[in-house]
This record gives C-alpha cells, sequence and structure tokens, in this order.
C-alpha cells in the first residue's frame, strides 16, 4: 500500500506540470489571437481607408468609380513626393467626396505649363506616365511660386481634370492630404505601377 501511494503522488507530481504548461500555452495562444485581431482592426480602420475614384480626371490610371487604397500613415514619417498619387480634401470646398491627384509641384518650387508642358523651376519636366499635351493652362500659363506647405497638383487625364490649374482648386495644402493611394481595388494593382510612360 505504502508503494502504491508512492508511486501515485510520484504520477500526480510529474503530470502536474505537463497540465500547466499546456494551459499556460492556451492562454497565450488566446492572448496572441486577441492581440492580432485588435491590431488588424486598427491597422485597417485607422491606417489604410478606401474611397472611390469620383469623374475621369485620372483617367486612364484610374477609372470614374474605382476603389483606391490609401495609406494615411504615409505622410507623417515623409513628405509627398513628386508623382505620388494623393488624396485629399480642400477645407473650403462643400462636397463631401476625397479628390484624388498626382503631385506634380513641391513646396518652394516654381510651375509654368508653356505650349502645353509643364515646367519646373524653368526646367522641363519629365512625366512618368502617358499623358496628352496641355491645351488650358490654365493659371500656370503664368509662373506660379509654390509657398513651404503647397503642392501643385494635375489630374492625369489633362485636358478633362479640374486640378491646381484653376481658382476652383488651386495649390494644396500638406494638412489638406489624407493619404497617399497605394492601389486600386479590382483589377488590384499598385497605383505606381500603372500608365507608365515608355
Amino acid at each position: 500500500m505504502i508503494r502504491k501511494s508512492y508511486f501515485h503522488k510520484k504520477a500526480k507530481i510529474e503530470t502536474t506540470p505537463s497540465v500547466k504548461k499546456i494551459l499556460k500555452e492556451i492562454i497565450v495562444w488566446i492572448l496572441l489571437s486577441v492581440f492580432t485581431v485588435g491590431a488588424s482592426y486598427l491597422i485597417t480602420s485607422n491606417v489604410f481607408i478606401k474611397t472611390s475614384v469620383s469623374g475621369i480626371s485620372m483617367q486612364p490610371t484610374l477609372e470614374d468609380g474605382q476603389i483606391v487604397i490609401v495609406n494615411k500613415l504615409a505622410y507623417y514619417l515623409q513628405k509627398p513626393e513628386r508623382n505620388d498619387v494623393i488624396v485629399y480634401k480642400q477645407t473650403n470646398k462643400e462636397h463631401s467626396y476625397f479628390e484624388v491627384k498626382r503631385v506634380i509641384g513641391m513646396p518652394g518650387e516654381t510651375i509654368k505649363i508653356k505650349n502645353g508642358i509643364v515646367y519646373i523651376n524653368d526646367e522641363v519636366f519629365k512625366e512618368k506616365v502617358k499623358i496628352d499635351i496641355i491645351q488650358n493652362g490654365g493659371l500656370a500659363e503664368e509662373s506660379i511660386k509654390l509657398d513651404d506647405n503647397e503642392y501643385f497638383v494635375l489630374g492625369d487625364n489633362r485636358n478633362e481634370s479640374e486640378d491646381s490649374r484653376f481658382a476652383s482648386v488651386g495649390n494644396v495644402l500638406k494638412t489638406e492630404i489624407i493619404g497617399k493611394a497605394i492601389a486600386r481595388e479590382k483589377p488590384f494593382s499598385f497605383i505606381n505601377g500603372l500608365n507608365l510612360a515608355d
């Protein structure tokens, strides 16, 4: 009887740590799962948003009604770069939708459109995407000097776009930029690879 009791106690001692270990692993797995789901929700709701393209101003790169994925944190660590496709909402506009345009002019630069060609600081701007010759230079037919927090934006469909060439839009302020349009949803493709010039 003493020997049986000894072995019974020894068996309990050996199995107890393994049960505790399994319970610990289950708890860790549950916590990791909850953390992953929570982090995913925060990222998708606060870092990446979706918006639809309104109008034909970005054709053929982006079509009217296409959904684009926007990185809202893109410009927290760095400034917008030339050729970025940005999403912005101007504070003096009554409409509620976001605008989608391409950054051409950077803060401090001088922009001019002459004979349908964009000049930046008196040098011809080499287009990254396929575009038509501009028929109407608008305000940019005279030199436009950008302030330290201003960006000059154009639609890729240069002759069917209301953009920084016109007083109704003007230059876009850094504070008005929502984020960087990084991809279109359907068919999925990264925007920086669309409609590239030869």
